[in-house]
């Protein structure tokens, strides 16, 4: 029973204790964080389509608008 029982198991056992708490936190935040990051991309891939499709637009009427003035000419 010596071997299960020893005056240093209980403060070990406390340390270990707060090492896993600090390791679970430290987890749940960097996972946050990664999660903050990939939705930050995803909004700014987002605005990025948008802005190319404004662009795509406004090429599309200044080429209607070349081609009228080349009908007209």
């Amino acid at each position: 029973m010596g071997i299960f029982f020893n005056p240093l198991m209980i403060p070990i056992a406390a340390f270990l204790m707060v090492v896993v708490i600090v390791a679970i936190t430290s987890f749940g935040k960097m996972r946050e964080r990664e999660l903050e990051a990939h939705r930050e991309m995803r909004v700014r891939e987002m605005e990025h389509e948008r802005k190319m499709k404004e662009l795509e637009v406004e090429r599309a009427k200044l080429e209607v608008e070349r081609t009228r003035q080349s009908k007209a000419a």
